[in-house]
């Protein structure tokens, strides 16, 4: 018994120092890891797009009788977007996936593909035609046009192009 109550008198338990920077290094461990997995679940939820309309160009096809606008965009955003609809003026393009030799002279056509949709990766860029026939609502060269962009996210890109 004797030799039993030497060997528990000589053990010591832990300092108080070593104690408080074992549960402080724990502490900032869980905090980290917490804060990993927190942004992770953030991102999921925080994604988001932004097109930006880098150029519009007009040029005018006078054996075809309209206005070429060639929009250049890029997306600067987190998330893919995918354009479903152009406005002209606030009046929906009536021809999808055309190309300027079948835009009729009084309406206006793009080559935005609605089947499958034109999608912009995150980074990407993209370009899409509009043509406007140069009968269109009277038209004439020196006018601007309102250029209007849609997006499945809900989201407008307005652009004002001058007719040359």
């Amino acid at each position: 018994m004797k030799l039993q109550n030497k060997i528990l008198r000589k053990r010591r338990a832990v300092s108080p120092v070593i104690a408080t920077v074992i549960l402080v290094a724990v502490a900032i461990t869980v905090a980290v890891a917490v804060s990993y997995w927190m942004s992770g679940i953030s991102s999921q939820y925080t994604q988001f797009e932004k097109v930006e309309i880098q150029t519009a160009i007009c040029t005018l096809n006078p054996t075809l009788g309209n206005w070429q606008i060639e929009v250049k965009m890029k997306n600067s955003g987190s998330k893919s977007s995918t354009i479903t609809n152009v406005f002209i003026n606030e009046v929906e393009v009536t021809g999808y996936d055309q190309d300027a030799p079948t835009t009729p002279l009084g309406t206006i056509s793009t080559d935005l593909t609605i089947v499958p949709p034109f999608s912009i990766s995150s980074g990407a860029t993209g370009t899409i035609f509009i043509w406007v026939g140069a009968t269109y609502e009277t038209l004439s060269s020196g006018t601007t046009i309102n250029i209007k962009i849609h997006s499945a996210g809900g989201m407008d890109y307005i652009k004002l192009v001058q007719l040359v």
